[in-house]
């Protein structure tokens, strides 16, 4: 991981969003370091969701400001976001079922040749090139993407974003629903992804991906922030105490910790 002597990739600085009188997100500050992962968690309705759409362009925040490499962003629309290298991978993915990898990743971004049709070798080319430093073992480049598997689904997903330059990525839950060696198969992807640079914020409910994925993790509940943390410096039932209680490490009981475990 970078040391963070550095500027963020992204800072979300006293962001605020509220809903009909709801502060969904209040006040909560967040950055982000090249080649790191910082998983945002917290239970349902926390506003870890909400906070981060802020950042892809989905949702405008009322109150706050975003800042790109040190750098005020303005960022209202998905197409803003793109604009300063920002991708999000939804948990859904987004892909076209009936269509190959490369045709999803260049899906409204086709490559044409001179007379105007479409380039598929072009396509495939560039989509071989990514995959091979992403995933070298992906090797079904001409089949529709509904008959891969969950993780190649993610590949394709992943590859799509880095091949358009992504310099951060959103991914919401990238292993739900995926098997362990699927699952391992996208952690592989994440390592390769930081290695490159690319700083990846991670929503997940998951404590378990959290801590095999994540440099630190930011905790949410009721809209605010109760603090981010080290996951070298912390204990999974800590974090747990942070999401259903709001207490920081040190802050809960012994007797409260073991709880968890009842």
């Amino acid at each position: 991981m970078t040391t963070q002597t550095t500027t963020p990739l992204v800072e979300l600085r006293d962001i605020r969003v509220a809903f009909g009188g709801v502060h969904a997100v209040d006040g909560v500050t967040v950055n982000l370091f090249p080649g790191e992962v910082v998983a945002v968690v917290g239970g349902n309705g926390a506003g870890k969701t909400t906070l981060i759409k802020t950042l892809s362009g989905a949702h405008k925040a009322d109150s706050g400001k975003i800042f790109v490499n040190g750098e005020l962003a303005h960022i209202e629309t998905p197409r803003d976001a793109k604009e300063y290298n920002i991708e999000t991978i939804y948990q859904t993915l987004a892909l076209a079922e009936n269509i190959d990898a490369p045709a999803n990743m260049f899906l409204g971004r086709e490559l044409r040749t001179n007379w105007g049709t479409l380039d598929d070798r072009a396509m495939e080319n560039a989509s071989r090139t990514v995959m091979g430093r992403l995933n070298p073992r992906f090797e079904n480049f001409k089949v529709p993407v509904q008959s891969l598997s969950g993780g190649q689904r993610q590949s394709v997903a992943i590859a799509r974003a880095v091949h358009f330059n992504a310099k951060i990525l959103i991914m919401d839950e990238p292993t739900a629903a995926l098997g362990p060696a699927e699952t391992e198969q996208v952690n592989d992807l994440i390592q390769q992804l930081k290695a490159e640079g690319i700083g990846i914020f991670l929503i997940s409910h998951d404590i378990h991906d959290v801590f095999d994925l994540a440099d630190r993790i930011s905790v949410m509940a009721q809209g605010k922030l109760v603090g981010t943390v080290n996951k070298d410096e912390v204990t999974k039932d800590e974090v747990l105490a942070m999401i259903i209680m709001g207490k920081m490490p040190g802050e809960a009981t012994q007797d409260e910790l073991e709880h968890f475990h009842d």
